[in-house]
């Protein structure tokens, strides 16, 4: 009898452990989706060091940012280059240190950002390039996200093909040296141009209208319009009006010369308005929410695209009045 009864009492006891072992690990299976939670946009801050102001295009562009980051809730640190690569390096080194969670970057120019992409990835910070594009290893950052600079070059090339079957001469008015949109746009162009058609002159006007206005003017002194050439290709709306003042000035009439830009920014299409545009290729500049979009599924480890285009079309004189209050920048 006493026997059974230890053997009772251990049966008993084994029964309670069983009952305590069971109870114990519940918790645990329970808390996993927990740690698993999704961060959301009050939870990311990102990184933008804008190139600059040198347009509309780049102030609708960084409006767009800002505006995205207060209507989503996400901490946004911003910073104006002044079109120097130096201090757009700088700006990322600062936010590599603060340990932000991604930076988005539009490049002054492509080269040489292969050191501050590699010290962006050894801390696990994701880039995305915005706008233009860069010449570093594909390893180095997330994903490009902005138009196609050479499909914008070879739309313009078009224009101009439908316009001169028989060939003519013209001028270039370029964006930035070095830039992804001056090398893609001037790349593109060339690639599609009728070879009927020969750019007498290129110069830079580097996306501004202060330096376009004294680049036409010196083109003027060396070329009598509607003679010496027939058209101008533009690399942007800016610079595009900076060009008008100076045809202005030389007793050049809307419609003397043929001429096309790039952006459609409300300026552009007040010059097809006057008749100083006869057609003008889109850059869409408001990037911001597809950005955000693509940070944020960047954070939370899901799978974003390598390349992403923003859908774009030529724009011409007859829908410049109808569309111009619509514009958005």
């Amino acid at each position: 009898m006493r026997i059974q009864k230890i053997l009772a009492t251990f049966t008993i006891a084994a029964l309670l452990l069983s009952a305590c072992a069971t109870a114990t690990t519940a918790p645990e299976t329970s808390a996993a989706p927990e740690a698993g939670a999704k961060k959301t946009y009050a939870d990311m801050t990102m990184c933008y060091p804008q190139l600059g102001a040198e347009s509309d295009w780049r102030t609708a562009n960084t409006a767009s940012f800002k505006e995205t980051a207060e209507e989503l809730g996400f901490k946004l640190i911003f910073s104006d280059a002044q079109q120097k690569q130096e201090n757009q390096i700088s700006a990322m080194r600062a936010c590599i240190q603060q340990g932000v969670d991604v930076i988005a970057l539009p490049p002054v120019v492509e080269d040489g950002w292969d050191a501050v992409l590699t010290e962006a990835k050894n801390a696990g910070i994701p880039v995305i390039i915005v706008d233009r594009s860069v010449s570093a290893d594909e390893s180095l950052y997330a994903s490009h996200i902005g138009s196609d600079m050479k499909l914008e070059g070879e739309r313009a090339a078009e224009e101009f093909n439908k316009q001169f079957p028989d060939g003519a001469k013209i001028l270039e008015l370029s964006g930035t040296t070095g830039s992804g949109a001056a090398v893609g746009r001037a790349e593109g162009f060339r690639a599609k141009l009728n070879e009927n058609i020969e750019i007498i002159d290129s110069q830079t006007g580097n996306f501004t209208r202060a330096e376009a206005l004294p680049v036409m003017q010196a083109f003027l002194k060396k070329y009598e319009a509607g003679t010496d050439f027939q058209g101008i290709f533009i690399h942007n709306d800016d610079m595009g009006i900076g060009a008008i003042e100076a045809l202005k000035a030389a007793g050049v009439k809307p419609g003397d010369l043929f001429i096309v830009s790039v952006d459609g920014t409300r300026g552009g299409f007040q010059a097809m308005i006057d008749g100083w545009f006869q057609a003008d290729v889109e850059c869409n500049p408001l990037l911001g929410p597809q950005v955000a979009e693509m940070a944020l599924k960047l954070i939370n480890g899901e799978t974003i695209d390598r390349e992403v285009l923003t859908n774009e079309t030529v724009y011409y004189p007859d829908q410049a009045e109808e569309l111009l209050p619509t514009r958005k920048y």
